[in-house]
């Protein structure tokens, strides 16, 4: 088994699950995932090994959704329209959509919440890394990634309460 084949395996479950909690969509954190080790593949020389290899595979991962989702917004408009024409056959796809649309509510609060709280809640939440390794990708203690991430937390509901206050 070669070195890459090595990565892939040993990493695959790690970053497909990032993707999986940032997109809610498993066909989407598939894609993105092939399009990550993809990336990965192509730019494994430039890996200076400053950070831990599934923090490196989480950052090309993250970027992969994100170029996905700007790249999906152009085009989402004429879907959701497409989507409200079919039937509703089951009342698990409106348990989705309802979950789906408060994934879209927590990122959409997610981008008011400033630097480092934004990245300390992610690695948490979609990257499920402990505070310990949190702390380490920020050289700070395993105690400053908890109470980032709980102030994080605490941003994000104040946001969302605002937010469900306008409506």
């Amino acid at each position: 088994m070669t070195e890459f084949e090595q990565l892939y395996h040993t990493y695959f479950n790690d970053v497909y699950l990032y993707i999986l909690r940032l997109s809610g969509n498993e066909h989407i954190a598939e894609e993105i995932t092939s399009d990550t080790f993809f990336k990965a593949m192509r730019s494994i020389g430039s890996f200076r090994g400053d950070c831990d290899v599934r923090v490196w595979l989480c950052q090309i991962a993250k970027n992969c959704y994100y170029s996905y989702v700007k790249k999906r917004s152009r085009t989402q408009y004429t879907e959701e329209a497409e989507m409200q024409a079919i039937p509703d056959p089951t009342p698990s796809v409106a348990d989705e959509y309802a979950r789906r649309d408060e994934i879209e509510q927590i990122q959409k609060a997610l981008h008011g919440v400033g630097e480092p709280y934004r990245e300390v809640f992610m690695w948490r939440v979609y990257a499920g890394l402990s505070f310990k390794q949190i702390g380490g990708i920020f050289g700070k203690s395993e105690n400053w990634a908890c109470v980032t991430y709980h102030r994080a937390r605490k941003m994000i509901k104040k946001e969302l309460e605002g937010k469900n206050g306008e409506s």
